[in-house]
């Protein structure tokens, strides 16, 4: 029988074996804390990692230990004047002694644990509560597309990326270095010498120059021979590099309503969906830029924290928010240089009479400038139930409904858990693939 030992190293100079025993034991601790830092990160920086802090406590490894309730043990206690060998010490009552941590006015006074998530890791605890496939968990994962480009010549390499030029033109300059003799001149010596053997008339000189044109000869045959025609020092191959693959710009917006409304709740889920688009994105464009835009009853461009975390009270006017992002796109977005995407989250309320106008902006100004358009609804778990039916719902949801049947880009889903998001993903990947 084999027995295999994974002894790869993590930044923690552990093997990675007791690495991932750690998080399947911790997991419920990490996923808490990625959760909240998920709120906390910015919707560009959730892909990136990095270092947690969990609580110490219940992350110690599990080990054998004596009871302190049984058992006779016989210890030397230095520094003791009340008792002598031999006396018998009554063990404390419950409750009294014992083990703990103490130094906080506050809680239990635990101290925390700092630890480093990969990438891979993070990702997989946050694509955990989203349900997504496996294909698609893999495809979001990956790194830019990249491409090879020459980088010059390497001495190693493998036999279909040999340079026969440039190994020809070192094997010729060094030759020409070294003084290594051509075949010509070695052909030519040769000829010189049967010449003069093929002579008739030898006189008395002809054996003392057939001996220094046979020593010549000799001499060029070993610098042949030591000189080699082509040197492993001569041999190079071609070397490429891995180079992002370039790419045209994107600009993403995310739109939501922030009237009184959407809770924290609902922004968490707007959030996660606006993560998981930005990272669909970012797999396909290498520059990709990010516009908040939040609306009440008039609408405003504004920061990621302001956006998610501010405050803000009114009516709910819609197109407010489309007027906004098509005053955006004419400043500083045209569509012939950026590929546009839009995200809108709103809980389906909207002022009265207000549905046709963003039909009549979807239609005519935004779409025709859009790559794709996603709007998700996000209900109260028994509103879902509810509004099983997709034809069913508040007048928002029915007219964004009308614009999905002619725009074949604009995706429209209800959700009220973070499982329920996938769906609009996998209707982009489907669109995207065809």
């Amino acid at each position: 029988m084999h027995h295999l030992i994974d002894r790869r190293q993590n930044p923690k100079d552990k093997n990675l074996g007791n690495r991932q025993r750690f998080i399947r034991r911790a997991r419920a601790q990490i996923k808490k804390v990625v959760n909240e830092s998920i709120r906390a990160r910015k919707i560009g920086d959730i892909d990136a990692g990095g270092d947690l802090t969990i609580p110490s406590k219940g992350i110690n490894e599990p080990r054998f230990v004596h009871s302190p309730k049984g058992g006779i043990r016989d210890r030397v206690i230095p520094g003791n004047k009340e008792f002598v060998p031999g006396d018998r010490v009554p063990k404390p009552q419950q409750g009294e002694g014992g083990s703990g941590k103490e130094g906080s006015d506050q809680g239990e006074g635990e101290d925390s644990f700092a630890f480093s998530l990969t990438r891979e890791e993070f990702l997989d605890l946050f694509f955990e509560d989203l349900e997504l496939p496996d294909l698609v968990k893999t495809n979001l994962k990956e790194i830019s597309s990249t491409a090879f480009r020459r980088a010059g010549f390497a001495r190693t390499g493998t036999p279909a990326r040999l340079d026969v030029a440039r190994t020809m033109r070192n094997s010729l300059g060094r030759r020409i270095a070294l003084h290594r003799p051509d075949r010509a001149s070695v052909k030519a010596l040769n000829d010189q010498i049967d010449e003069q053997r093929a002579g008739a008339d030898l006189d008395e000189q002809t054996p003392h120059g057939l001996a220094a044109l046979q020593a010549e000869l000799d001499s060029l045959t070993r610098r042949q021979k030591i000189v080699a025609y082509i040197d492993p020092v001569d041999v190079r191959y071609r070397q490429h590099e891995p180079v992002p693959v370039p790419a045209t710009r994107a600009v993403m917006f995310c739109l939501m309503d922030v009237s009184g409304s959407m809770g924290e709740r609902e922004k968490d889920l707007a959030k996660r969906f606006f993560v998981l688009l930005h990272m669909f994105l970012k797999r396909r464009y290498e520059r990709i830029e990010v516009v908040f835009i939040r609306h009440t009853h008039e609408a405003a461009e504004v920061d990621e924290d302001t956006f998610f975390y501010s405050r803000q009270t009114g009516g709910t006017v819609v197109s407010s928010a489309l007027t906004k992002m098509l005053e955006v796109i004419q400043e500083r977005y045209p569509a012939d240089s950026w590929n546009i995407y839009a995200a809108q989250a709103s809980d389906g309320e909207n002022f009265s009479g207000d549905s046709e106008t963003c039909v009549q902006l979807l239609q005519e100004k935004v779409m025709p400038l859009c790559q794709y358009y996603a709007y998700v609804e996000i209900l109260d778990e028994r509103e879902y139930e509810l509004f099983g039916n997709p034809d069913v719902g508040a007048a928002l949801w029915r007219a964004y409904k009308r614009v999905g049947t002619d725009w074949k880009n604009f995706a429209t889903k209800r959700i009220a858990r973070p499982a329920d998001i996938y769906p609009v993903f996998r209707e982009l990947f489907e669109k995207q693939q065809a």
